[in-house]
């Protein structure tokens, strides 16, 4: 598919993956792509890295964390110096993370907040890894399954619509061509679609070596250049394979961005990778 179709698809992309997949790297890919197309985007950053600042320099980017959406909520409700005192004492990180679900919906009412303000086109949230994005996506329908009434089941149920709307909300799962992340996307996808019911936007196959077999046997036998042949003809097979078997099992659109040598991701390489979406 045409790799910048999907981005305007959706108000909200989350962003999701295997740790060490590269979900930071594809989130900065997603938002570069986006602004190319002259959309208004936010970058949400969920985990406290100042990764994406670097990786973005000159794109807006929000840090959010459960225990200041939940002061915000707070003090958004009249509890102004409730927030406050809670926050002075600390005791609001315990307050944001005792009740299960509580902390993520107070995030996830963040992002509902940001995207119903309508400033921007776009919103890249750079999601929580596999396992915990099922729980983080799952927190609406949890709640609303306990909490009957009250600003609490209100702040869920207008998630949960959030969530349940594609023309809303996609969440874009990132693997690497190899099979224990894409094992584990598969079983992500799976859990995405019957338990939370979110719309999946296209998968995205990071650090992907492309290319033709290379002629190893041109090279004397036993040699480095032959062993580095046939080590690249083995993961550029490998990587084939991986991804024949995300399109025959998940049947979801894919896109690739390809293997970056080196092992430092730099604001330049975000560009470079944007402009093989653009096809610039």
């Amino acid at each position: 598919m045409d790799p910048l179709q999907f981005v305007s698809t959706a108000r909200v992309a989350i962003v999701a993956g295997k740790g060490g997949v590269g979900k930071t790297t594809v989130t900065a890919v997603v938002a570069r792509a986006a602004i190319r197309l002259g959309l208004r985007v936010l970058v949400i950053e969920l985990d406290g890295k100042p990764t994406l600042e670097d990786l973005l320099p000159d794109v807006e980017v929000q840090h959010i964390s459960a225990s200041a959406a939940l002061g915000e909520y707070l003090d958004g409700h009249g509890l102004s110096r409730v927030a406050k005192r809670l926050t002075s004492t600390g005791i609001i990180d315990v307050v944001a993370t005792a009740s299960p679900g509580i902390d993520d919906i107070v995030v996830l009412g963040k992002i509902k907040q940001l995207e119903r303000g309508g400033r921007y086109d776009l919103i890249v949230v750079d999601g929580p890894a596999a396992g915990h994005a099922i729980t983080f996506l799952l927190a609406a329908k949890g709640l609303l399954a306990t909490v009957r009434g009250g600003p609490i089941a209100t702040q869920a149920n207008e998630v949960a619509e959030m969530l349940a709307d594609p023309a809303r909300c996609q969440v874009l799962l990132v693997t690497l061509p190899e099979t224990t992340p894409v094992n584990e996307a598969l079983e992500t996808a799976v859990a995405l679609r019957e338990r939370v019911g979110v719309h999946l936007g296209p998968i995205v196959v990071n650090a992907v070596d492309d290319g033709p077999t290379l002629s190893a046997d041109t090279a004397p036998e036993g040699s480095a250049l032959r062993a580095a042949a046939e080590f690249r003809n083995a993961r550029r097979a490998l990587h084939r394979a991986e991804r024949a078997r995300v399109t025959a099992e998940l049947g979801l659109p894919q896109l690739v961005l390809p293997l970056v040598p080196g092992s430092m991701l730099d604001a330049e390489a975000v560009d470079r990778l944007a402009d093989g979406w653009s096809g610039t």
